[in-house]
């Protein structure tokens, strides 16, 4: 038994699959955190599983989560629907709801945030609402897990009977006459492809072509069509689509002016307009923004995270010794403890350290989001990202880039229009990702120690800039064209719920140890080997004679003009590729050094403080991660288009480095 779980952006649908399934999905206070379709089995049901779908407003297809919804619906079949529905925003969520009636499939409502509604003088006619829309309704409160095991039951129940929805007309006159006289039309090929009639009337009346080409509707059957549209449009005096909506909130409108009593304007709502008049004030919006972002980079770097990391760092050396000094006792094979010791344990020590930095960064930065702030930036930046062709929108998958690429990349499927998409995929690596937080700790620590979060925040903001710069250039050349308008849900501000924020810190830092006991465990190995063997494979004593030295030359000419034409350096470059934590392992097998202390020390061999900087900048905008080129082609649809973010970012990040190390050489 399959269930699909369906609803508007932001109405609680995350945190009811949670509910039904006892997964740990985060949930975030801004809408689209379900990019894509995820699945569980519902707890203390035998082989029933649901569908989290994204969230969306209607069946159109016009963005990414709408045909991933409706492609799943149509196409999929799942045995019921269970279609959430905010209660305190009953009106607009119950559009989306008489589109879902037209599929005939069982269904039921989980009528959510109800306590949220009686507890502000609103009144819900349940059984009215039951009989007149023909379908169960279960009234819950997801965030408190009330309502959630009677919605189980009566849902399991109603797929059990085969209870259909019950037929009901929520359009009359010229619409109703334009559905019906269409349905007539095409009611063969909507059984041959086993499409509700329903829903594929309505949406031809529509005008969706996407569903015309689905039905294969012959030429002629296609001008009838057309025909039957221009007389409803005729008579309504509007477009098919502002007629199909209209017919259905006039219905909404009536149902709920006779079962619905509004409830009051909440406590939470009135203070989230005092406070939207600072945090979204034209002026200061985005001075403000800064500010908070700023603080949090200074707490993350500057202070509590540089401590936490020095004694982590601490932590591991002292690990590293012991293990060094019980393989000597072993009396170990030279080569295999140069291995375990000079290879794995300081290379993936080297990553590790800087977890707690990281932690401290994802903490703060989900305190952000779960109190709904997040959301008023996306609002905010709307304007600012239009200078460069982009909408507010594309602003979630940018701030998502801040942590990872690959969700970043995957996020943009959000995005309504294909040319804000693509725009958007070739501007997200340009965000400064957490996995070059270990090079730029690594390196401030070792050349900047007085101005740790002065250099952190300055590499991120110039990332911005870059993206900025970059955006406006490829408006102007490659993606001619404005973005559609924005359109976001503001949701009250409330304090951070602390299991979700606890559950996201968790997550990123469950990511980062995995990707150090597995990308950087095997890099440090492969590293070891090719800087302890020559191209005959035997063993050198000096890693200048090794096979890494020989391909570190054969890409350092390329880094000459940049100031840091070492052959260690370019081999750390190289290895990044795999994953940018692997440079701070690389340089560590390559430098020798037994602990994260030795390590900033020795870069002092091959850097100075401009060349250590220019590094920097070189790292924030080169090539992305395998995992986020494959993300892009995935995304992009092609090995030639991920090839081509590959150079284009490579080529950036040279130009950008050679501008910073020309100027620091005029100043200094």
């Amino acid at each position: 038994m399959n269930f699909a779980l369906i609803g508007n952006p932001n109405c609680g649908k995350t945190t009811l699959f949670n509910q039904l399934t006892g997964s740990k999905q985060h949930v975030g206070n801004f809408p689209g955190v379900t990019v894509d379709k995820k699945e569980g089995k519902i707890r203390r049901q035998e082989d029933v599983t649901v569908v989290d779908l994204p969230g969306i407003y209607s069946l159109s297809p016009y963005t990414a989560e709408e045909i991933v919804t409706r492609d799943y619906l149509i196409k999929s079949h799942p045995d019921g629907i269970i279609n959430i529905v905010d209660a305190s925003n009953i009106e607009r969520n119950l559009y989306l709801t008489l589109q879902l009636l037209d599929l005939e499939m069982p269904m039921i409502v989980a009528l959510n945030m109800m306590d949220v509604v009686t507890a502000n003088g609103g009144k819900i006619d349940i059984k009215g609402l039951e009989k007149k829309l023909g379908i169960p309704i279960i009234p819950i409160s997801a965030s408190r897990n009330q309502g959630v095991d009677d919605l189980i039951r009566r849902a399991v129940r109603m797929v059990r009977e085969r209870q259909l929805p019950e037929r009901r007309d929520f359009c009359s006159g010229d619409v109703h006459r334009a559905i019906h006289s269409t349905a007539h039309l095409i009611e063969e090929e909507a059984r041959t492809h086993g499409v509700a009639l329903k829903f594929a009337s309505t949406k031809l009346v529509e005008g969706d072509e996407k569903m015309m080409n689905e039905l294969e509707i012959q030429e002629a059957e296609r001008d009838i069509i057309r025909h039957i549209v221009d007389d409803m449009e005729f008579h309504c005096g509007m477009d098919r689509e502002a007629a199909l909506a209209d017919a259905r909130y006039q219905y909404i409108e009536d149902l709920c002016s006779e079962l619905v009593v509004k409830p009051h304007e909440t406590r939470g709502q009135k203070r989230s307009v005092k406070i939207d008049r600072v945090l979204t004030h034209r002026i200061f919006a985005i001075p403000i923004f800064i500010g908070i972002m700023a603080f949090i980079f200074w707490i993350t770097f500057g202070t509590v995270g540089a401590t936490l990391s020095d004694w982590f760092s601490a932590g591991i050396d002292y690990l590293i010794g012991l293990a060094d000094t019980g393989l000597q006792a072993l009396q170990v094979n030279d080569a295999l403890r140069s291995l375990l010791i000079d290879g794995v344990c300081s290379g993936v020590g080297s990553v590790l350290s800087f977890l707690p930095t990281i932690v401290l960064l994802f903490f703060l930065l989900s305190i952000l989001e779960d109190s709904g702030y997040m959301a008023r930036v996306a609002f905010v930046m709307d304007k600012l990202l239009r200078k460069i062709g982009l909408s507010g929108r594309s602003f979630v998958p940018m701030l998502i880039g801040f942590g990872c690429s690959v969700p970043a990349i995957m996020a943009t499927r959000t995005l309504s229009s294909e040319r804000d998409r693509r725009l958007t995929v070739l501007l997200v690596p340009f965000m400064s990702c957490s996995a070059k937080l270990p090079i730029y700790a690594m390196f401030t620590a070792a050349f900047f120690t007085e101005y740790r979060a002065l250099v952190m925040i300055s590499l991120y903001v110039f990332g911005i800039l870059i993206g900025i710069l970059c955006g406006f250039l490829m408006k102007k050349l490659m993606f001619a064209g404005e973005p559609v308008p924005f359109v976001m849900e503001l949701p009250e501000y409330r304090m951070p719920a602390p299991q979700s924020v606890l559950l996201h810190m968790w997550e990123k830092a469950k990511a980062f140890m995995k990707k150090a006991f597995t990308v950087i465990f095997i890099a440090t190995i492969v590293i070891w080997f090719l800087q302890s063997f020559d191209i005959r494979f035997n063993m050198v004593s000096d890693s200048r004679e090794s096979m890494l030295a020989d391909l570190g030359h054969l890409i350092s000419p390329l880094l000459v003009p940049l100031g840091f034409g070492d052959w260690r350096a370019a081999t750390a470059l190289l290895t990044g590729f795999s994953a940018k934590e692997a440079v701070v392992s690389t340089f560590a097998v390559l430098l020798g050094a037994g602990n994260s202390s030795d390590l900033t020390v020795m870069l002092g061999d091959i850097f100075t403080p401009l060349t250590a900087y220019v590094f920097l900048v070189f790292c924030l905008l080169y090539t992305p991660c395998v995992a986020a080129i494959a993300a892009v082609k995935k995304e992009l649809g092609g090995l030639r288009q991920a090839g081509g973010v590959v150079l284009f970012q490579t080529a950036v990040a040279w130009i950008a480095a050679f501008a910073v190390y020309r100027i620091g050489l005029l100043i200094l």
